[in-house]
C-alpha cells in the first residue's frame, strides 16, 4: 500500500490509542500537544506556503481564548455553539483588519508589524481589567455541547474531549491539504515562489495574501478557543512573542510548507519539553541544543525526512522501469 496513505492513517491509530493506555496525564498532554498542532498547521499557512514570516501569530490564538474566557458564565457552563462562533468570528475579523494593514510592508517590516499588533493586543488585556489584567480570567466549567434535546459529547469528559481535538486536527489537516491542491493554493505558492511574477500575471497578489492571512488567523484562533476550553483559563501570556516564537520554532522543527510537518513539530518540542523539565532546572538550555542540533542534523526538519522516506519508494520504482 502507498505509504502516503499508510503513514497518516498509522499516526492516527497510534494517537487514537492514547487514552486506552490508563494515564489520565498522557490523555490531558496530548490533547494539549494536538491543539498546539492545529496552531502551527495555521502558521504554516503563512509561513510554509505563503512565504509570510509573522511573529505575531500567537495574538489570534489568544484572542480565541479570551472570547471563550469572556463570554463564559461565572456559574454554569457556557454554550460551546455560542461561544466558539465569537471566537472564529473575533479572530477572523481581526486577522482581516490586521492583515489589511501590514500586508503593505514587506520583509523584516512585515515581521515587525505583526509584532507590533500582538504586543498591542498583549498590553490591552494586561495592563487593563478588561481581560482580568495579568492574572487573566479562569473558567471552572468546559462548556456543553447540546442542541436542543440531544445533550451532544462532554466535554468535561478527558476522554470524550480527546477525541473531539483528535478529529478537529484531522478535520483541519483535510482542509488545509484541499486547499492547497485549489486554485487558491497554488496561486499562494506562486506568491512565495515569486510574488512580481504573479502580480505581472494578473493575480490580484494583495486579495490571495489577506485570504491566506485570514484563514491562518482563524485557524489559530480556533487553536485558542480549543486551548481555553482545555485549560479552563486565558492570561496575556497566549498572546506574547514567546507564544509566538513557541509555535515559529515547533513549524522550524518539523519542516514549513509540509502540513504533517507542522504536527510532528508541535509533538517534538512539546515532548522534548516535558522530558528535559522533569530531569533538569536548566531545560531550556537542554532544549534549545536539541532543536539546534536537529535543525542541522534535519535541514528541511521532520517533515522534509518523512517527505524522503515516502517519495523513496516512488524513486525506486522509477528506476527499475
Amino acid at each position: 500500500m502507498n505509504r502516503q496513505i499508510v503513514l497518516p492513517l498509522a499516526a492516527v491509530a497510534v494517537l487514537a490509542l492514547v487514552p486506552w493506555a490508563g494515564s489520565p496525564f498522557y490523555t490531558e498532554l496530548v490533547t494539549k500537544v494536538m491543539i498546539l498542532a492545529i496552531f502551527t498547521m495555521s502558521l504554516d499557512l503563512l509561513v510554509g506556503c505563503t512565504g509570510l514570516i509573522s511573529f505575531g501569530h500567537a495574538a489570534f490564538f489568544g484572542l480565541g481564548a479570551y472570547a471563550y474566557a469572556l463570554l463564559a458564565p461565572k456559574e454554569e457552563a457556557a454554550s460551546l455553539w455560542l461561544t466558539l462562533a465569537a471566537a472564529i468570528g473575533l479572530s477572523a475579523s481581526a486577522a482581516a483588519v490586521i492583515g489589511a494593514l501590514v500586508l503593505r510592508t514587506r520583509g523584516i517590516y512585515f515581521i515587525m508589524a505583526t509584532l507590533a499588533f500582538a504586543q498591542m493586543f498583549y498590553f490591552v488585556f494586561h495592563d487593563t481589567d478588561f481581560g482580568g489584567g495579568s492574572d487573566g480570567i479562569t473558567v471552572n466549567l468546559r462548556p456543553q455541547a447540546s442542541i436542543g434535546m440531544w445533550s451532544g459529547i462532554d466535554l468535561g469528559n478527558s476522554v470524550q474531549f480527546f477525541y473531539a481535538i483528535l478529529t478537529l486536527l484531522g478535520a483541519t489537516f483535510a482542509f488545509l491539504r484541499k486547499l492547497l491542491a485549489s486554485p487558491l493554493g497554488y496561486a499562494l505558492k506562486g506568491i512565495k515562489v515569486n510574488e512580481h511574477r504573479m502580480r505581472s500575471l494578473g493575480y490580484p497578489v494583495f486579495g490571495y495574501k489577506l485570504a491566506s492571512f485570514t484563514i491562518a488567523g482563524t485557524l489559530a484562533g480556533l487553536a485558542g478557543y480549543l486551548s481555553g476550553v482545555q485549560s479552563g483559563f486565558a492570561n496575556p501570556e497566549l498572546l506574547s512573542w514567546q507564544q509566538s516564537g513557541n509555535v515559529l520554532v515547533m513549524l522550524i522543527l518539523g519542516g514549513s510548507g509540509t502540513l504533517y510537518g507542522a504536527i510532528g513539530g508541535a509533538f517534538a518540542f512539546s515532548l522534548l519539553e516535558e522530558a528535559y523539565s522533569a530531569i533538569s532546572v536548566h531545560w531550556q538550555l537542554m532544549l534549545g541544543l536539541t532543536i539546534i542540533a536537529l535543525v542541522l542534523v534535519l535541514p528541511g526538519g521532520l517533515g522534509g525526512w518523512v517527505a524522503r522516506l515516502v517519495m523513496a519508494p516512488a524513486e525506486e520504482h522509477a528506476d527499475d522501469d
